[in-house]
């Protein structure tokens, strides 16, 4: 049976990127007096979830450091290996636990990562000495130490010849691209929606901050699902069943069809779990990426549950400032991020670094309908393949922006070689 789309009174639900909270609020109230709303939550879906990914951000410095600043002895370890792994004249996808060593600290981050899959689902290591370094030895660095948190490394997108790219740059660029040409917020100095990232751990580097604003904000995806599971079951629906999500031409599909909360029952050795999942632009579009025009409408009820999710994650959110040195690591499953509006001036300019991590040791299982992203990030990421370009790449257009399709611009070449000696042709 072909579900109808419940649009706005006029057409398409009046929904943007852009937040508005008194917009919301107009939809909540139409909603709840001309629509007959579920009561019930769908099956299998609990009633209440509990566990430490469970929190408050108002109170959770009282229970929860999440700070692990590094000792004189960490940095110590992390320079030798540093040393030990430039020695060998290697290209930065071959960086590991073997040819970045930290025999000591391995079990600090080890436990660090066990804290992300099974705890507050985030963690923030302190001291990072990016201001002695050059660029690539930071990113040496930051993978390095990354990879005794978590193994595996995901491509943050595709280079037309085949190379794998690992990194990419949270910076806003605006000052050198267009800003109506620009596919995604991560690119400007605006306010960030809340949503969630592809792959399982969201590591971001900070090289360094801006004049001000720029707070980072997490908030558990499992408060946010206990509190609408309690006060608007009809949206858990609505979250769980399936959207178009938009590509943008970036793969050979128009939109990814699929649900943006999955429920995973209790088993043995894991407990039980929701995943919310979704990026508000999929659905709203972005200036030089606005929504396309061929994939199937949003309705009032998938408008609604969106602005639910953000103000709802913004109710308990936790703030973070992000200092230079900080890398941040959040399970991309439990919690969903954002990020203030920020300043930045000629000399002072916020600049951030971005891998996408998994950890077999405590994976979690990966719902059906995402295991081709998930592939599309982490199948077939080989260390030869792998390039970790040292600037933002600067391109414009649908096909080729920041947060479009592809990412090859000018002196590609020269950004990567460094990182990749032997694959990208002069």
């Amino acid at each position: 049976m072909t579900k109808t789309l419940v649009t706005g009174p006029h057409g398409p639900p009046d929904i943007s990127y852009n937040l508005d909270y008194d917009n919301y609020l107009a939809r909540t109230q139409r909603r709840l007096q001309t629509e007959k709303l579920p009561k019930d939550l769908p099956s299998g879906f609990p009633q209440q979830i509990q566990n430490d990914l469970v929190w408050d951000g108002k109170d959770l410095a009282e229970k929860y450091d999440w700070n692990y600043t590094l000792t004189t002895d960490d940095l110590t370890e992390i320079e030798s290996a540093l040393r030990h792994f430039k020695a060998q004249n290697l290209g930065l996808g071959f960086i590991n636990q073997d040819t970045f060593p930290l025999p000591n600290l391995h079990k600090t981050l080890r436990d660090i990562s066990k804290e992300i899959h099974m705890g507050h689902g985030f963690k923030v290591i302190r001291g990072v000495p990016v201001a002695s370094h050059t660029r690539e030895e930071n990113i040496i660095m930051y993978a390095g130490i990354s990879c005794h948190i978590a193994p595996v490394r995901g491509r943050q997108s595709f280079l037309d010849t085949g190379v794998d790219v690992a990194l990419a740059h949270v910076k806003d660029m605006t000052s050198v691209v267009d800003g109506s040409k620009i596919g995604a917020p991560a690119y400007t100095n605006v306010k960030q929606a809340f949503h969630t990232d592809i792959g399982d751990v969201v590591a971001l580097l900070c090289l360094a901050e801006g004049v001000g604003g720029g707070e980072s904000y997490l908030s558990s995806s499992w408060k946010v699902y206990n509190e609408l599971a309690a006060t608007r079951p009809d949206l858990i629906h609505t979250l769980s069943e399936y959207w178009a999500a938009d590509t943008f031409g970036k793969i050979d599909i128009p939109y990814w069809h699929a649900p943006l909360l999955y429920h995973e029952p209790a088993k043995d050795t894991t407990p039980e779990r929701v995943i919310l999942h979704y990026s508000r632009r999929t659905f709203t579009g972005y200036l030089g990426l606005p929504r396309s025009a061929n994939i199937p409408p949003l309705t009032e009820a998938q408008a609604e549950a969106l602005d639910a999710l953000h103000f709802t994650a913004e109710k308990y959110a936790l703030s973070l400032d992000f200092r230079q040195g900080d890398i941040q690591y959040i399970n991309n499953f439990g919690l969903f991020h954002g990020r203030a509006s920020f300043q930045d001036s000629k000399e002072k300019q916020r600049h951030l670094i971005r891998i996408w991590l998994r950890d077999p040791e405590y994976a979690w299982e990966i719902p059906e309908p995402l295991r081709n992203k998930w592939d599309r990030v982490y199948k077939d990421v080989k260390p030869e393949n792998t390039v970790f370009p040292l600037e933002p790449p600067i391109a414009t257009g649908r096909d080729n922006n920041p947060g479009g399709k592809g990412l090859v611009a000018k002196g590609w070449h020269r950004l990567v070689q460094a990182s990749q000696r032997m694959l990208v042709p002069s």
